[in-house]
């Protein structure tokens, strides 16, 4: 079942199916570079599994990003509750495989997302975090209008970059 779609891409929710897919994109580890460590098979497993939790227990979670002209998997994206900074907070997050990058994937899902967050939820703010050394993630959030919120120290990230973006400043950006 499609949840978004957008000009080139579709998101639906991921399912075991996807396992190929998804460790091409989780085991890679330039992809991965900026994360404490790369995923194995029973990680990327566990991936799919707790997103699957989430689309039962939220109604969200991280969705498979599909080409829509050949319904290939090549990537995630979605919204999350993820702890920052001792706070659950909703996070947009994505990860494209490394052949697909820099030709607007990501933004183009996480802007999606983000338009579907504030449609479809409460929350005043949407989030993204990533390590500082993270630039084209936090550069993405950037390019979806997000803006640099803060930076934390965190045991996982040394430092935490922290993206955010509030429903005021989403609703005036659509105006």
């Amino acid at each position: 079942m499609k949840i978004l779609e957008t000009e080139r891409l579709f998101l639906r929710e991921m399912n075991m199916d996807d396992f190929d897919a998804l460790y091409a994109v989780l085991a890679d580890r330039d992809i991965m570079q900026h994360y404490p460590y790369t995923f194995d098979a029973d990680r990327v497993r566990d991936w799919i599994k707790r997103n699957m939790k989430r689309y039962k227990d939220n109604g969200f979670g991280l969705w498979a990003v599909c080409l829509k002209e050949t319904e290939e998997m090549i990537g995630d994206c979605g919204l999350t509750l993820q702890n920052i900074e001792g706070e659950m907070l909703p996070e947009i997050g994505y990860h494209i495989r490394k052949d697909c990058q820099h030709k607007g994937y990501a933004k183009e899902a996480a802007g999606a997302v983000r338009d579907w967050a504030f449609t479809n939820t409460d929350y005043p703010s949407l989030y993204s975090y990533c390590k500082y050394t993270n630039e084209p993630s936090y550069k993405t959030a950037e390019a979806i209008g997000m803006h640099f919120a803060k930076e934390y120290l965190d045991e996982a990230n040394e430092i935490t970059h922290v993206s955010v973006m509030n429903r005021e400043d989403w609703r005036k950006a659509s105006a």
